[in-house]
């Protein structure tokens, strides 16, 4: 949807975000720091968008930091570093040069003339990674509604000759429509139309979070940095089956299943999408409705790669959507994975920065009966003890007690059954007749 250009082997290069589609094209990684930026931090999300790259099909053959004072409006790096960087990577043979930043659709038309391939930005990968692995219906709608806000703004007419469309009767009103503006029209009616049936979607989704808020079933929302292990620890914690593969953004629509727990109550557990650093901001509204099974989650297992480089940069990058889709104030248990092989001393060290975490195995399940005790344990803190007297003829509301709540004493007298049972607090009135002092 981006204007073509000509480069070197007369082949015609379009940035588009489906550019990377192509079979182990050659990349060239540009990151920047500006005034302010920590340089080493700057290194490691370069070091994340070799991984993106190669997730969306291409090999990162070489990448280069650049220092800049501020941003150049008309290149991003000025045109002197990208006259130099376009002799490098002509010499590499260089298919697409990705930036670690969000450039403009005009920095991306003017920086592909100078290095004479495919520019494109950290966004673009991204897109292009969810576009390849969105399954249901909601994830396609999601990543397609993404793609045309992104390629909106890039469409580039080349003036009068795309006047193609007569102006009205006689075509006495000029010229008529551009083939431009009729691009433009045509993907704002599909922006409209998507947003309209992922509205209708969600509301139907949304009646199904509302049936499990009366029926009191506590909800568990796993979230965490791209390939931390959450659909793993999903395996293990409800032999789920779901896909799990050691690349990022395996995973990308909610998966739901029962989550038993043993003498608690029954509750529900959900795996989304992972995060990233600089998760662009239309995915993250793109995405918005599915993110709401986190917001209104009663906990958050947050998983995190005991055995990444920097575990706390990803804690922080998680931290940073969960603001933005306003779930921060969800009470969290912090759950470090893959302490199998993860060093040691790294370990240790997170053992001392985060005392009340949790340190497991999914893939070996070391850790996992401490984990369900402290999900258990943190569902309870949640509920209400009840005292009940229940008639003997009332067996439906027992069966509700144990089905709702923790029952943790159950006795036989004359008068009927007594029940010590913990009720999430919007069960309560429901026993309201049964309940003793």
């Amino acid at each position: 949807m981006t204007e073509a250009h000509v480069g070197r082997s007369g082949r015609r290069l379009t940035a588009t975000v489906t550019d990377l589609e192509v079979a182990r094209q050659k990349a060239f990684l540009i990151g920047v720091v500006l005034p302010g930026d920590d340089r080493e931090e700057a290194r490691r999300s370069l070091d994340e968008l070799a991984r993106l790259t190669d997730t969306a099909g291409s090999d990162p053959v070489d990448s280069e930091l650049v220092t800049r004072a501020r941003i150049d409006p008309a290149t991003y790096i000025g045109s002197g570093k990208a006259a130099e960087l376009a002799e490098v990577t002509r010499a590499l043979d260089i298919d697409v040069v990705v930036f670690d930043n969000p450039l403009t659709p005009a920095q991306q038309r003017n920086l592909q003339k100078v290095f004479e391939c495919d520019v494109v930005d950290r966004e673009a990968v991204i897109l292009d990674i969810f576009a390849a692995n969105a399954t249901t219906r909601q994830g396609v709608l999601q990543v397609e509604l993404a793609l045309y806000r992104y390629n909106l703004p890039r469409l580039r007419g080349k003036g009068r000759e795309l006047s193609q469309q007569a102006g009205g009767i006689g075509a006495k009103r000029g010229p008529g429509e551009t083939k431009l503006e009729t691009d433009r029209r045509r993907i704002q009616a599909r922006i409209t139309r998507l947003q309209r049936e992922l509205e209708e979607l969600n509301r139907r989704l949304e009646t199904q979070r509302k049936a499990r808020k009366r029926n009191a079933v506590p909800h568990v929302a796993l979230v965490g940095y791209t390939n931390a292990g959450k659909s793993t620890l999903l395996n293990r914690l409800t032999d789920a089956d779901v896909l799990t593969q050691d690349r990022l953004f395996s995973t990308l629509d909610a998966t739901v299943r029962k989550l038993p727990l043993e003498g608690g109550p029954q509750a529900v557990i959900s795996d989304t999408v992972g995060f990233v650093r600089r998760l662009p901001h239309d995915l993250v509204e793109a995405f918005r409705s599915t993110l709401v099974e986190v917001k209104e989650a009663d906990l958050l297992l947050h998983v995190v790669d005991a055995s990444d480089t920097d575990p706390q940069g990803q804690i922080a990058a998680v931290r940073e959507v969960l603001v933005e889709i306003e779930a921060h104030e969800v009470p969290e248990l912090l759950v470090f994975n893959k302490i199998d092989i993860a060093d040691e001393v790294a370990v240790r060290r997170l053992r001392e920065l985060y005392p009340d975490a949790l340190f497991i195995s999914a893939r070996e399940g070391e850790g996992i009966e401490e984990l369900r005790a402290a999900i258990a344990d943190a569902l309870s803190n949640r509920t209400t003890l009840v005292h009940l007297q229940i008639p003997y003829d009332r067996g439906d509301v027992v069966a509700s007690a144990y089905r709702l709540g923790e029952v943790v004493a159950v006795k036989h007298e004359d008068e009927g059954t007594l029940i010590d049972v913990r009720l999430p607090p919007q069960s309560v009135a429901a026993f309201a007749e049964f309940a003793t002092s």
